[in-house]
């Protein structure tokens, strides 16, 4: 019998090794990103406090539109850049949560730097 690798298993392995590396401060929170097949989700947190800043999904009232696609990634980076520039926040470290930087996750870190981020 063959055993399939799990995926998920090695991209929360990843996730958590960058995670040791990379941490959001008051000044400098950190922008992450969580990917499922259906939805894509952001959050800018502050990683000293424990407390998420700013947050936009595929799922929120104001978003119309298929939620797994690479349009939708770049509507949501655009929607969380709105909502951190409405609390001052202009400058993140991106943590792309353990996933490939492609695809939807470029698209959403696209968006959000359209949306006037940087990192």
């Amino acid at each position: 019998m063959v055993n399939k690798a799990d995926t998920n298993k090695a991209r929360l392995n990843r996730h958590r090794r960058v995670r040791g590396k990379i941490s959001g401060t008051a000044e400098r929170p950190r922008l992450n990103v969580f990917r499922s097949t259906t939805n894509i989700y952001a959050q800018i947190i502050d990683d000293v406090k424990g407390v998420t800043l700013a947050a936009a999904s595929t799922l929120d009232k104001d978003f119309n539109g298929n939620g797994g696609n690479k349009e939708a990634a770049r509507k949501v980076g655009k929607l969380i850049a709105k909502r951190a520039a409405e609390k001052g926040i202009t400058e993140v470290v991106f943590d792309r949560g353990g996933y490939i930087f492609h695809g939807r996750v470029k698209e959403l870190a696209e968006g959000a730097r359209e949306g006037g981020l940087k990192f």
